[in-house]
């Protein structure tokens, strides 16, 4: 007798919802059932489940130590996450600092002056950890070429900019010394500060300052303004804030030299513009402006240069300003002992403008060869010394 055919087996088909439309089991359905609907290890969707045992008890997770991550790990595209991607930026943030450090290693050694020997210089510990007396100096030399009356172009010149900064370990002050102060040179007599330069260059200058403050100078730096707008255009130019000024450097544009123009206010200037403004002394827009002025008008400068120095935008140009800033200066100290007097300026926060004024009761004095001097009272020295060591 033959079997009688089976019926086709019945299917019941589903189909999967959203998962956030799925809140809570279906209708008939009971937590059990919708605990087994849960995502298992390794699914296609990686959750993790949790697995009922053959009894339909809840088995507990698979023992095991638990990653614990700080981001999400997400693919971003094949290949990438988001922990790869800030992996790879923090590289890359080493890279160009430890680049950037190097450069200003090579180029500091390459730049250092052998005045150590000249001059008796240090005393002081680590520039970034303790107290430093640095001498900064500028020359007057013009450029070969200079049409400008009077111009020297060989030689040391006068020291244009005579300048004193106290830095490290928790000290910042400067005090500007207008370059028509009489004073007494050693071996010389009386006769304007500047004047000590000419005669017996850098070494005689730091004597003569020693003697006539007297204060310990540590260190020495002297400025090389061929190169010092180069440094400035590595930075990307600087923000200056002051009056309206108008003057011709080496004799204008007309002589070969150079014309300033800057409206009253805040202003980007590049780096032949700042070298301009660090040498004004005669500024037709204020006829009463004198070496005072020009003074406070380099220590705006250099505050300007930490502001750009310490801010986001000079980040991507910081190896093209560490292979430039030892450019801009010849100075006693070695490549590391340069970074850590850069590393205290940049983290010293911006002191007062602080000058050394002449006496109000007698101001001027009279200077050998003609020409009247700035005559300083010894309170006057004193008052400012005890600020500039205190810091």
């Amino acid at each position: 007798m033959s079997t009688p055919p089976q019926p086709p087996p019945q299917y019941t088909k589903y189909r999967a919802a959203p998962r956030f439309l799925r809140r809570g089991p279906r209708p008939g359905e009971s937590l059990l059932d919708e605990l087994r609907r849960a995502p298992q290890p390794g699914g296609r969707d990686g959750g993790p489940g949790v697995a009922p045992g053959p009894d339909g008890s809840l088995a507990p997770p698979p023992p095991g130590r638990r990653r614990l991550r700080w981001w999400p790990r997400r693919p971003l595209r094949r290949g990438l996450s988001v922990g790869r991607v800030v992996k790879w930026v923090v590289l890359a943030v080493i890279a160009w600092l430890g680049l950037s450090l190097v450069l200003f290693l090579i180029s500091a050694q390459l730049q250092q002056g052998d005045l150590s020997g000249k001059v008796a210089l240090g005393g002081a510990g680590f520039p970034l950890t303790s107290p430093n007396t640095v001498l900064v100096l500028g020359s007057d030399t013009r450029p070969k070429g200079s049409k400008e009356p009077g111009a020297e172009t060989s030689g040391t010149g006068r020291s244009d900019s005579i300048m004193l900064m106290r830095v490290g370990g928790g000290k910042n002050a400067r005090l500007s010394i207008p370059r028509d102060t009489v004073v007494d040179i050693p071996g010389h007599g009386r006769n304007k500060i500047n004047a000590a330069y000419a005669i017996g260059g850098p070494a005689l200058a730091v004597e003569t300052i020693q003697q006539y403050l007297g204060i310990k100078v540590n260190h020495l730096i002297e400025v090389n303004f061929e190169n010092f707008p180069q440094l400035i255009d590595a930075m990307g130019g600087i923000d200056y804030e002051g009056g309206c000024v108008v003057s011709r450097i080496n004799g204008g544009f007309k002589n070969g030299g150079y014309t300033l123009r800057l409206k009253k206010g805040r202003t980007h200037i590049d780096g032949k513009q700042a070298l301009a403004l660090a040498r004004t002394r005669h500024n037709d827009c204020n006829k009463r402006e004198s070496d005072l002025t020009r003074a406070r008008r380099q220590q705006k400068i250099l505050s300007a240069m930490k502001s750009r120095l310490v801010s986001p935008w000079a980040f991507p140009r910081l190896p093209w300003i560490a292979w430039n800033a030892p450019k801009a200066l010849k100075s006693d100290m070695s490549g590391p002992t340069l970074l850590g007097l850069f590393g205290a300026l940049a983290s010293g926060g911006s002191p007062p403008t602080r000058i050394l004024k002449p006496d109000p009761q007698q101001p001027f004095e009279q200077a050998p060869g003609g020409g009247a001097g700035l005559h300083v009272s010894d309170a006057e020295k004193q008052r400012e010394v005890r600020r500039l060591l205190k810091g």
